[in-house]
């Protein structure tokens, strides 16, 4: 069969990419070996959600008296909790398959090899090999699990976050090496129903290394107060999995301090790689860095007619990024006029409690890019709508140029802020200044009213504070 275009891989890239080429005109094949939805769908953004749905459940349960609510003991069904994990991720999956339907889009099942002239191999799960081609292929990909040189990933003892979401039984205790999002999700989500959690970061900085160091300050400060231990600037040296249980020996990058942890699993959550193996970029010339392809503003690989998005190219490894990426690329083949991609401006969202959410300039980052800054922070303890909800942790941040008032960057942490980051990401694409900011009237009692104050009290103008 001949196509406009191939997609390999069905994740949130390439499967946005697919119905956007539709809507387009195109006639379109996707090519997928495993889920259809990839992992953000069956693994990752989704079912880790409704795990933390359920934590957050237990948890607002066993504080309910706080709100004058008295209830039985609740006990975590833990089973239970992972198979609606599970029902949640099979339903979002059958949901693309009727996008797919719907937008008349070609789905082939099996594994895609890239071949000259723009045609592909797809080898199904009876070895039977289909050559298809198009004018255009997008290869989406995207990533799995990185696997650490001393940390080899068994499945058992040591674990990815696949299976972290699909275990049989809940560990009594766990050490989670990596504090990125994924690790912090999981050290929540665990700790929340009663796991004993240890996390181990190699950065200095902690918690969420990459977020503004305020925020990793505050949620380090939060975590410890939950019982979960935090292990910063320490690397894991070896992992003993030889006995009943895991040995997980760890070394201060500090001051040399040595310390044996002994656990039931070890969760490996140290990043992602990127799934570019075996399909064929090697025969065709396709140029790499370090197992990412290599492309153009507007996604175009060095090989005319291949294009790539997603965590297989060096962007933020982002559901939401390459599902951008998927649209901003059909759409350039189509030959609309589109812009490139501002990457000082996506969102970066982590859904522990309290939430995580950030975008642009961190205090740091911009001080280092040259600006002369205001600096603007409203904690929630202030915020009338957080203290009726009992959510008074956490604060907003947001940094401005002194000079004309741009809004460099907004660092959030508390409840539901990963439901206000996206103001900010259209105040900065709008080029709202810090006045405007101000300004703009936010309705009275909510979290949101926090950007504004946060802002005022940048420029002195703060109220309620």
């Amino acid at each position: 069969m001949n196509f406009d275009l191939i997609v390999i891989g069905s994740g949130p890239g390439g499967y946005v990419a697919a119905i956007r080429a539709s809507q387009l005109g195109m006639k379109v094949g996707v090519i997928e070996r495993e889920h259809v939805g990839g992992i953000c769908l069956n693994w990752g953004c989704i079912p880790t959600k409704a795990l933390l749905k359920s934590a957050s459940v237990f948890e607002y349960i066993n504080h309910a008296a706080d709100y004058g609510i008295t209830t039985g003991t609740a006990t975590a069904d833990f089973p239970k909790v992972i198979q609606r994990s599970r029902d949640v991720a099979g339903g979002m999956s059958k949901g693309i398959h009727f996008l797919f339907k719907k937008n008349k889009i070609t789905l082939i099942d099996g594994h895609a090899t890239l071949n000259k002239n723009k045609s592909v191999d797809v080898k199904d799960a009876a070895g039977k090999v289909t050559n298809y081609t198009a004018n255009n292929i997008i290869i989406a990909t995207g990533g799995r699990a990185k696997e650490l040189p001393n940390l080899k990933i068994d499945g058992n003892k040591i674990i990815d976050y696949k299976k972290a979401m699909s275990l049989e039984s809940q560990p009594k205790r766990l050490v989670v090496v990596g504090a990125g999002a994924i690790g912090v999700e999981f050290a929540y989500f665990y700790n929340s129903i009663g796991t004993e959690v240890t996390v181990v970061e190699f950065m200095e900085q902690g918690l969420l290394p990459r977020e503004d160091a305020d925020i990793s300050k505050e949620l380090s400060k939060i975590f410890t107060k939950k019982g979960i231990k935090v292990l910063a600037n320490t690397g894991v040296e070896k992992v003993d999995t030889s006995g009943n249980e895991c040995k997980v020996f760890v070394k201060s990058r500090k001051d040399g301090k040595e310390e044996t942890i002994t656990c039931d699993v070890v969760l490996s959550a140290a990043g992602v790689t990127p799934n570019t193996e075996n399909i064929g970029l090697e025969a065709l010339g396709i140029k790499t860095d370090r197992g990412m392809i290599l492309v153009d503003q507007y996604y175009k690989t060095n090989v005319d007619g291949i294009y790539a998005i997603g965590d297989v190219i060096p962007t933020p490894a982002l559901a939401h990024v390459a599902s951008a990426e998927g649209i901003l690329c059909v759409e350039k083949i189509a030959g609309i006029h589109v812009e490139p991609i501002d990457y000082n401006n996506i969102p970066s969202c982590t859904y522990c409690s309290p939430e995580v959410s950030s975008v642009g300039y961190t205090e740091k980052s911009a001080k280092e890019a040259g600006y002369d800054i205001k600096v603007g922070k409203f904690p929630f303890s202030a915020s009338g709508k957080a203290s009726a909800a009992g959510a008074k942790e956490g604060f907003v941040k947001v940094i401005f140029d002194a000079k004309y008032g741009e809004f460099l960057g907004a660092h959030l942490i508390g409840m539901n802020v990963t439901e206000m980051i996206a103001e900010v990401v259209v105040a900065r694409n709008l080029e709202t200044t810090g006045h405007q900011i101000i300004k703009s009237i936010h309705p009275h009692p909510t979290m949101n009213e926090a950007i504004m104050e946060a802002a005022a009290a940048a420029y002195g103008e703060v109220i309620h504070m």
